[in-house]
């Protein structure tokens, strides 16, 4: 049986045992944030949570439901894209409810600011590395209700007080253990209960959790390995067309020339659509699509943006940053601390562009229909994807469907909406529903890149070799502008300071600037994070320039900046014991030292390099240690250490994107490169366990790698390297 096939098999399946499910009583329990509330907010339908629910089911809103024969199915908030919250998030719940991880089946949220704001980031996304941190209380809340009234459901019943009652793995028992009734048992008279405040019920303490903190295995990975796992690109529906796309290869610019007659000779090729800024060629099948384009032999008019080149940006920012910027943070009297130091240490830092480059390429499927709008998406932000496609169609919100999926590498890139944007313009000329696929090559030249940054850096050290003096001007792209204004206030940008701003050490005197340059012809996006990505390897490789001027040891002289800050400190002295630092090395081998507080987790990595006489540089251990205060699952913890950590030290060993004449130099991964398997790292992760708030972990070893490398580096060879990706010529052995 075809592979596609059987995956349309499963979701019909899926659909229908869904739909089954909804025919039944049920209970269905939830919260909504507004800001930072956990107040419960209750609707009077389940059709606010559920389309198509039937009469009688009980669905105020929310993140549970509980059926007659027992199933729990949890509402989840955050979107699926290999971080693991498919688990984290299902244990939260699993948790206060008293059920058993593997009683609970998950499915997406619809789209609903009201019910699914993400706290931290305050709209409906999973970004930020806040899915944890966000649904921590509210989902442990939506647990604690659900279980209070099953059990009170159950004490009616036997007419006995509630507070004598216990549930246990979707069970409750009398205080004998005499009687039992299941959640399925007991759904339907839970439902008619009235439900209380989410803040009148109590928590269970942490000392008593039985799931919390504990090494859970992933639930999602046995339908990844059996192939039920469905992505967006795996949406297959009746009388479905598949259309290839190519986008100008300029921002900004049109098609010029169009064979549309040779490309509909090709067998299987419906139409042609000419849009703006693409041309799609739809078709039977992907074949005949990519056939089509190419005989379509496109040509550009490349507009504005058709001379913008990597050399121009640079020397735009180069300029701009000379200019004193909008002030982030202005502490003490950093000019007249910098007169006075008996010492001054100044360096210009830069990092490139960078493309996400996720394993499933851009896709989107549409029907568009005259009263609706129905799109299959892995979608990161569901609410601005349905806003922008009701803005687009001119249908309200409520006639746009999302359908999401679970995500092939998200980064960043899924909280875009510009494919599901181009799908529907196209879709706006194809009669059914069609599923746009982007190339490899249109995916990497036509993403919304990290931004290219220049740091100016100056620090005055004391005789002794104390920092006296920071200044740091940050000059580059605001994603915060464009993408959440409201943020965006007196024109600083908090996300391109973030690890700047508030670096972890004591600095007296510390004026930290940034100023908003904008590229031509280039778009910006989030990047697995974007200011800590950038400002984490900036702050982290000048702190060992001024330990290096102070002739003091790099851990060392770290830790005495960090006296007043107990958890960096201890992060830091782990990772440094752990790592073995101060043994010897080989001849150029080397260790390096970096650490930060960013996304709420406090982590240091130590990166032990070797260097070659040609240049090449061997990553061969990095050790991490973090606090990410209370951890749900340390074994997702770990996979996101290792992941984040190689996908942050792809970036730093070959990762730029660069452009002449306008156009993206890069095109697969031939010129993009990702890391190979030969050059992977031991990966080790050593966690802190505390009762803080719980931190966010997916960003946050990607944004500390590459100072941990390039520190190292100066350890083996004694050059310094101030900008990325690493420039092994620089590094060759002049012996």
């Amino acid at each position: 049986m075809d592979g596609l096939f059987l995956r349309e098999q499963i979701a019909e399946e899926t659909a229908m045992s869904r739909r089954a499910f909804l025919q039944g009583a049920g209970l269905l329990l939830g919260f909504a944030l507004t800001g930072a509330s956990t107040e419960s907010v209750f609707a009077t339908t389940a059709s606010q949570v559920v389309e198509n629910e039937v009469t009688g089911t009980f669905a105020p809103n929310g993140f549970i439901r509980i059926n007659p024969t027992g199933a729990v199915t949890l509402v989840i908030p955050m979107i699926e894209m290999g971080q693991g919250v498919y688990t984290s998030l299902s244990m939260l719940l699993a948790e206060e409810l008293e059920v058993k991880l593997d009683q609970i089946q998950v499915q997406h949220a619809p789209p609903n600011h009201a019910l699914y704001v993400n706290s931290i980031i305050g709209i409906q996304n999973t970004g930020g590395s806040a899915s944890v941190r966000a649904f921590w209380t509210p989902l442990r809340q939506a647990g604690a209700v659900g279980r209070n009234l099953l059990i009170a459901a159950a004490a009616k019943r036997w007419n006995v007080d509630p507070a004598t009652c216990r549930a246990k793995n979707g069970v409750v028992f009398d205080a004998l253990d005499s009687k039992h009734l299941s959640y399925g048992e007991l759904a339907e008279a839970a439902a008619k209960l009235p439900v209380p405040p989410a803040a009148n019920v109590k928590l269970k303490d942490p000392k008593d959790f039985t799931l919390i903190g504990t090494r859970a295995k992933r639930v999602d990975s046995p339908i990844k390995v059996d192939g039920r796992a469905l992505y967006g690109i795996d949406t297959r529906l009746p009388g479905m067309k598949v259309a290839a796309v190519a986008i100008s290869p300029v921002l900004g610019g049109k098609a010029k020339t169009v064979d549309e007659k040779a490309a509909l000779t090709v067998k299987g090729v419906r139409q042609v659509v000419n849009i703006d800024e693409a041309v799609a060629v739809v078709a039977d099948h992907a074949g005949a699509a990519k056939k089509g384009l190419e005989a379509a032999a496109i040509t550009w008019n490349d507009g504005a943006n058709g001379k913008v080149s990597s050399a121009d940006i640079v020397k735009q920012l180069e300029e701009e940053s000379k200019k004193a910027g909008v002030v982030a943070r202005n502490g003490g009297d950093a000019g007249r601390a910098l007169a006075e130091a008996a010492q001054r240490v100044d360096a210009i830092y830069q990092v490139p562009f960078l493309a996400h480059a996720a394993m499933e390429p851009m896709n989107c499927t549409v029907h568009l229909q005259k009263d609706r709008c129905d799109v299959w998406i892995g979608t990161q932000a569901p609410t601005i994807t349905q806003s922008l496609v009701a803005e687009l169609t001119g249908l309200p919100k409520d006639a746009i469907k999302i359908h999401n999926h679970l995500i092939g590498g998200g980064f960043g890139r899924r909280l875009e909406a510009d494919g599901t944007v181009l799908a529907v313009k196209i879709a706006e000329h194809v009669d059914g529903p069609v599923k746009v696929i982007w190339s490899r090559e249109e995916d990497i030249q036509h993403d919304m890149y990290r931004p290219y940054y220049l740091d100016r850096l100056s620090a005055g050290l004391d005789a002794a070799g104390k920092p006296v003096a920071w200044t740091h001007r940050i000059a580059g792209s605001s994603v915060m502008a464009r993408y959440y204004p409201p943020y965006f206030k007196d024109g600083l940008d908090p996300d391109a300071v973030e690890a700047a701003a508030e670096p972890p050490y004591a600095l007296p005197n510390i004026h930290v600037d940034f100023v908003r340059v904008e590229p031509p012809g280039v778009r910006t996006s989030w990047w697995r994070g974007v200011g800590p990505t950038h400002n984490v390897f900036v702050v982290e490789s000048f702190m060992d320039e001024l330990a290096h001027a102070a002739k003091q040891d790099p851990v060392a002289y770290r830790k005495g900046l960090l006296r007043h800050n107990p958890r960096a400190l201890a992060v830091l002295s782990l990772a440094a014991e752990k790592a073995g630092w101060g043994s010897p090395l080989p001849a150029r081998h080397g260790r390096g030292i970096s650490v930060q507080f960013a996304y709420g987790s406090y982590a240091s990595q130590v990166a032990e390099v070797e260097v070659a006489a040609d240049g090449s540089v061997k990553v061969k251990r990095v050790v991490c240690a973090i606090d990410c205060g209370m951890y749900v699952n340390p074994d997702t913890i770990e996979a996101q250490v290792q992941g984040g950590t190689l996908f942050g030290l792809t970036a730093a060993l070959h990762g730029a994107i660069t452009f002449k004449d306008g156009r993206v130099e890069q095109s697969n991964f031939d010129s993009y490169l990702p890391m190979r398997i030969d050059e992977v790292p031991v990966v080790e992760t050593h966690l802190i366990k505390n009762a803080e708030a719980p931190g966010g972990v997916g960003e946050t070893p990607t944004a500390i790698v590459s100072a941990a490398v390039t520190n190292a580096i100066f350890a083996a060879t004694g050059k310094r390297l101030r900008s990325l990706p690493i420039d092994t010529n620089s590094l060759k052995s002049s012996s």
